[in-house]
């Protein structure tokens, strides 16, 4: 039991390490806002909805996205130029965005 905690916490401590800054990441989401949205909730059928996404997700979704190791053709494009504190504030401002769930009728 020991062991899968400790590997848990050390899969997280990375991502912890780089805590982004949601009011820089809003600043930088303005090139993001065409697919997806300000509010993180897509304008296009094909983009994902970014609000509410937890935040080590979308840290490694945009990395792998800018080293090419997740492909498609627009985000490999928009992502190669981002640094490493672009990708956590872009995190850190989409995952703090609040989501309200509710069932239908």
């Amino acid at each position: 039991m020991i062991r899968p905690l400790f590997v848990l916490i050390a899969t997280l401590v990375p991502f912890a390490a780089q805590a982004g800054d949601a009011a820089a990441g809003k600043k930088r989401a303005t090139a993001c806002q065409t697919c997806h949205g300000m509010d993180g909730l897509s304008k296009l059928p094909e983009a994902p909805n970014l609000a509410g996404q937890v935040e080590p997700y979308l840290v490694k979704a945009l990395t792998e996205y800018r080293d090419g190791k997740r492909q498609n053709e627009i985000m490999n494009v928009v992502a190669k130029d981002l640094t490493d504190a672009d990708i956590a504030n872009l995190a850190a401002y989409y995952s703090g965005i609040q989501v309200d769930v509710l069932p239908p009728g």
